[in-house]
């Protein structure tokens, strides 16, 4: 069973003075590009229908500071990384009319009018070629989440690639790493949170699980087009008129009341919201429509916290609402391979299978020693796979939404019996649940043992009623630099002074899940071998975490946290590989 969680106001308070303390004496670690490299500009765009971008940012800059997402060290790494067969794939994203089940259909956004959209399998060293129409009334892009992919085709607008412009495409071509479970969405404002998801699934040729068959499951908060929601409302909403900050996608900076606030001492972090509080009432909601989806009196004793911004009407497993679930066939007995995906927006799902228990082998793609548990906790950009022997009926898959009362469900079927209904809750949800902080990685991915050549400290600052989240009390700014070098073993420690919880998700690398951070814990957490490996960790509030990682792939990377209204106001920031 997980520890119960500690007193907040304790924590709290120990976190803020170490984080403090910790950033006092490293704020040199850190610095704004003065010859940085940013692919594009404001009128850069994809090409038209006719053309191929090559996936090169155009108007090339000369060498600077930092390593240029085009730059010849991208191109260096890209070399040895596989040289499996092509796969050429024309994907469009249009706006849609989606239908979720029991009679419901929303419009929305999707690829290919698909919710999710269409799996995408490859094998690791192959060679993805993915072109994207964008037939959005939007400009949009696509990143590959988890997957450490060359820095020119991570898909951050305005950082690795110009935004991709309405009626335009985009070639992304890339070789594929590394096997595991993975998915892709937008990098644009909060579109995310709309239908633009899908699974990507890179398959090992010397895979060592033994299962007889495999369930992709993705799970999703949902709000568009229903009662005229939209994202974009609810962040207005949220925001009080100040989102669309952008995830480095071109949006305009200076919203109002978003400036540089280095002086903003750490009450202003301690939530006057509270466990249930909400957000100031909004001076503007310039895009909200129908009913208000702020979310009030939650509270979610797994993560210590508010459970999240957002009161979601729905909740989904592939796409469906409980009152009509998806279902997987099998035969009793049957190993199962489950690959479960959170593309949500501000929602943590517990889940478990109703009469099972689970084996996890991999989390976040990578590989761990198999562990036997009841239950799992995802936050947003979380993966995890699982193997389960089925059992002879028919057998719930529920995703509770933490905090928020209210789950998603699908159905296991490996025999005759009755569907459960909708608001099921298996006992397995209140059983035994293992965190990614206790799982060990599998020997063949883990970090070899070594002292950290750099250390970069973040405070996670912010409330949610001036809905200002960020790095160090300030907002993304585009010039931002915190830097690194090729080579390097890169130790990152994450101080939570909010009274939220924050998935923290680094792009192009994956990250070893050290435990608490500060100095009383370093010298006890010098033992990788025990390390998970991971691209996405959840940081409760009063509460941190160290991770570690080898600088292996050069160019310019979003950190950020991966609740989408939370990034898209400020909570992101970039690692850059100095030269």
């Amino acid at each position: 069973m997980r520890t119960p969680p500690t007193r907040r106001a304790v924590l709290g308070a120990a976190v803020a003075t170490a984080g403090t303390a910790v950033l006092a004496a490293c704020s040199g670690e850190s610095d704004t590009a003065r010859g940085g490299t940013k692919a594009g500009g404001p009128n850069a765009g994809g090409t038209s229908h006719g053309g191929a971008n090559h996936g090169t940012a155009p108007h090339a800059k000369p060498r600077g500071e930092y390593v240029s997402p085009d730059g010849e060290e991208v191109a260096a790494a890209e070399v040895g990384r596989g040289s499996g067969p092509v796969h050429k794939i024309h994907l469009t994203a249009t706006p849609s009319r989606l239908d979720l089940g029991g009679g419901l259909v929303v419009g929305s956004w999707a690829y290919e009018a698909r919710l999710p959209g269409k799996e995408l399998r490859v094998a690791v060293g192959d060679t993805l070629a993915l072109t994207l129409a964008n037939h959005l009334p939007a400009t949009t892009s696509l990143h590959w989440h988890g997957l450490n992919v060359r820095n020119d085709m991570d898909g951050v607008p305005d950082l690795t690639q110009p935004p991709i412009k309405q009626g335009a495409e985009y070639a992304y071509r890339f070789k594929v790493p590394h096997p595991g479970t993975y998915w892709f969405h937008p990098h644009t404002g909060v579109q995310q949170d709309r239908g633009l998801y899908a699974p990507l699934i890179v398959d090992d040729p010397k895979e060592p699980l033994k299962y007889d068959k495999e369930w992709v499951v993705v799970l999703d908060d949902w709000v568009d087009g229903v009662d005229g929601s939209t994202p974009d409302g609810v962040l207005d909403e949220l925001s009080g008129g100040r989102g669309g900050m952008g995830h480095g996608m071109g949006h305009g900076m200076g919203h109002d009341g978003m400036g540089d606030k280095s002086d903003m001492d750490d009450k202003s972090d301690s939530g006057d919201a509270g466990h249930g509080g909400s957000p100031k009432s909004p001076k503007s909601a310039k895009r909200r429509s129908g009913p208000s989806r702020v979310m009030k009196n939650s509270f979610s004793e797994l993560l210590d916290s508010h459970g999240g911004n957002v009161d979601y009407p729905h909740y989904l497993i592939n796409g469906r609402i409980p009152k009509a679930p998806t279902s997987f066939a099998a035969k009793p007995g049957d190993r199962i391979r489950i690959r479960i995906i959170n593309a949500g927006g501000d929602t943590a799902f517990r889940v478990a299978l109703g009469g099972h228990r689970m084996t996890i082998t991999h989390t976040d793609g990578y590989p761990v020693r198999h562990t036997t548990t009841d239950a799992l906790l995802l936050g947003m950009g979380e993966r995890y796979d699982v193997v389960v022997t089925a059992g002879d009926g028919v057998f719930p898959l529920t995703a509770l939404a933490e905090g928020k009362r209210a789950s998603a469900l699908a159905l296991l079927r490996t025999g005759r019996g009755a569907a459960p209904t909708a608001s099921v809750r298996p006992k397995e949800l209140d059983g035994k649940l293992v965190e990614a902080g206790e799982l060990s990685p599998d020997e063949s991915v883990a970090l070899s043992v070594r002292e950290p050549d750099r250390t970069i400290r973040f405070k996670l600052t912010g409330n949610m009623a001036a809905y200002n989240w960020g790095f160090n009390h300030k907002p993304y700014r585009p010039g931002q630099r915190h830097p690194v070098k090729a080579g390097e073993r890169v130790r990152m420690e994450f101080y939570n002074v909010t009274e939220m919880w924050h998935p923290i998700h680094l792009h192009g690398h994956s990250f070893g899940l050290v435990g608490s951070a500060g100095p009383e814990h370093r010298a006890s957490h010098r033992r990788e071998a025990t390390w998970a490996r991971k691209d996405t960790a959840i940081v409760r509030p009063g509460s941190s975490i160290a991770v570690e990682f080898d600088a292996d792939n050069p160019g310019l990377w979003m950190l950020h946290c991966h609740n989408i209204y939370h990034s898209d106001v400020g909570m992101m920031t970039v690692l850059g590989y100095h030269h």
